[in-house]
């Protein structure tokens, strides 16, 4: 995706505050080597694309003055209660250094588990994303989660996610290997069903 920022000149609260009010976000630029560099974007065409999953987790191409640069969202601040973004921040990527960044989840194939289908089971997703490690350039947008092979009472771990070659999880989530999604029977349907197995009395 791309982004359009242009330069800020004037820093402070008080610059800030009149920038929001003209309808731009401030913003800043850090990262790969190179002095910050604070920015300000049209907050509406920002507000957009913060809606998009793609935003928070593929590098950016960033243009500031008619040069551009690629960046990954690495910070976003909001108001405690209106839409409005108050700002953002942008790393700097270098092709050759390894990223540690977040990747959503996307889970697949839960509709069609059998254990969903015939025994009423919920699959709950505990995390919607992973921390991993790769080059820029093998960074995938999201990870694929296959549901559909899991049965009630198991649950799928950190490590049972299929990587794309050149992506490895961050070195505590792999040694953590957390929960990511689970498979429980709800207590009601246990009962229904353990009702449904008495047989009345003569």
């Amino acid at each position: 995706m791309k982004v359009v920022a242009f330069e800020r000149n004037l820093q402070g609260t008080g610059a800030s505050r009149r920038l929001r009010i003209t309808g731009k976000t401030p913003g800043i630029v850090y990262g790969a080597g190179k002095e910050p560099l604070v920015i300000e974007l049209d907050h509406n065409a920002l507000w957009h694309a913060l809606k998009k999953e793609v935003f928070h987790s593929s590098i950016l191409e960033l243009e500031v003055a008619g040069k551009s640069e690629q960046v990954l969202l690495r910070d976003v601040q909001y108001h405690p209660f209106r839409q409005l973004v108050l700002h953002v921040d942008f790393q700097r990527i270098d092709a050759k250094k390894k990223l540690h960044t977040k990747v959503p989840l996307h889970f697949i194939n839960q509709d069609t588990n059998p254990a969903v289908k015939l025994s009423g089971a919920v699959i709950s997703h505990v995390v919607n994303e992973i921390e991993i490690e790769c080059l820029p350039a093998a960074l995938p947008e999201f990870l694929e989660v296959d549901l559909a092979k899991i049965e009630a009472g198991q649950s799928l771990h950190a490590k049972d996610i299929a990587l794309p070659k050149g992506v490895a999880l961050i070195p505590h989530i792999d040694a953590e290997n957390p929960v990511i999604a689970s498979a429980t029977i709800p207590a009601g349907a246990i009962a229904d069903e353990a009702a449904a197995g008495e047989t009345p009395a003569a």
